[in-house]
């Protein structure tokens, strides 16, 4: 790199100059007050740790999305973590080790080999919120809403929530006998849609007819929330564990509707975002004009098995920078600091010191600098009179 481009980042990597920095700051700090009102606990993973701990569980799916180094103490492959979901379940499992409902929130910088999502960034800001010990569905309901009031809090309009239930295709899969590959290659083309490619995938199968009518019914089971009760009649002859997901997913439409009346909530059973690690309902936020989600999260019980400890767990993540370019009450510098002057006696500095401890905002003048008060994004002047120092506008 020559000495004309070292200021230059590497493709995707991001950083925050100070009125974006600002916003973020004031956003985040908003965020974790109100997952505190909901009883959500601050915990801090660090930035990197063995490489086998971030890859379990919910983890395996971030391998190709995971930077690793070699410890140079240990030997051992270390990661770079590129979602905190995997590092908040070990927190849970091993060391906090309740047996109550926990309530864990947390904010971090994440870092991943490639782009993705809205902002194709790979050094997203994760913000999220995992509920552990409950396996109902009220505690879906709870995280649910708490992404939904996350999105009001960040000024993020005319969002709609796509749910579905990983536990419909799974069943109906296991209910057709499906192997590995055949499973794998159907939930592809079910994730596209793609009609053509599900009709020639059954023509090369031998299945019974009422279960591939079932599955192939998947593609077209979407819209609001009448559809659950299609889905009911289409998949009458389903397992039982079919219908109980099924039934979690209407129960949940009901309870929405109690809680967020008027909530646009889109039901798709052919949604199977994170099909690899959820274990039941899966949810994303999107905006009009986006094609990915702004925002994502599901049921993954028993995540903590591998640490120690098996416990039913829900959750949501988002990218606080997204949210921040797309809600409409980004908080901006406001040019209302204080400006005051290079140097005074000790009332002066006394003055200083009382109105940064009430959280004024104070720009000392250094001697010689170029720019006067208005320039440095002052609105007010510190100015002796009768000998006090006084806050005074700008003229």
């Amino acid at each position: 790199m020559s000495e004309e481009n070292r200021w230059l980042l590497p493709e995707g990597i991001d950083e925050a100059l100070p009125e974006q920095a600002q916003a973020l700051e004031a956003l985040r700090r908003q965020v974790v007050d109100l997952y505190n009102s909901w009883g959500y606990e601050l915990v801090m993973p660090p930035f990197i740790e063995y490489l086998d701990s971030l890859l379990t569980g919910t983890g395996h799916d971030l391998e190709l999305q995971t930077f690793t180094v070699t410890d140079q103490l240990s030997g051992r492959l270390l990661g770079v973590r590129a979602d905190m979901t995997p590092q908040v379940a070990r927190i849970d499992a091993h060391r906090l080790r309740s047996d109550l409902p926990t309530r864990l929130c947390y904010l971090g910088t994440v870092l991943n080999t490639r782009p993705e999502g809205f902002s194709g960034t790979r050094s997203p800001l994760q913000v999220g919120a995992e509920l552990y010990g409950h396996s109902g569905i009220e505690s879906d309901v709870e995280i649910l809403s708490l992404m939904l009031e996350t999105m009001r809090l960040t000024g993020v309009q005319n969002v709609h929530v796509d749910l579905g239930h990983v536990g419909i295709f799974r069943g109906l899969a296991r209910q057709a006998g499906l192997n590995g590959a055949q499973e794998a290659a159907l939930f592809e083309a079910l994730q596209r849609k793609a009609k053509p490619e599900i009709d020639a995938f059954f023509d090369k199968l031998s299945i019974d007819d009422y279960v591939e009518e079932m599955l192939r019914a998947l593609s077209d089971l979407n819209g609001d929330a009448t559809v659950l009760k299609e889905a009911g009649e289409v998949l009458e002859h389903a397992g039982a564990d079919v219908r109980g997901a099924l039934d979690e997913l209407t129960a949940i439409a009901r309870m929405m509707e109690a809680r967020l009346p008027n909530t646009p909530l889109y039901f798709d059973l052919a949604e199977l975002r994170g099909y690899r690690y959820h274990t039941g309902i899966v949810f994303a936020a999107f905006v009009p004009g986006r094609g990915q989600a702004i925002a994502q999260g599901g049921r993954y019980d028993e995540i903590g098995k591998v640490f120690g400890r098996a416990r039913p767990a829900t959750g949501f993540s988002a990218d606080l920078k997204t949210l921040v370019a797309l809600g409409e009450q980004a908080a901006t510098a406001e040019c209302n600091a204080i400006f005051a002057p290079a140097d005074g006696d000790s009332d002066f500095h006394q003055k200083v010191f009382e109105l940064r401890a009430q959280r004024e905002r104070v720009i000392h003048e250094l001697s010689g600098q170029q720019g006067d008060a208005k320039a440095m994004g002052c609105s007010r002047v510190l100015v002796e009179q009768g000998g006090d120092w006084v806050v005074e506008p700008l003229d």
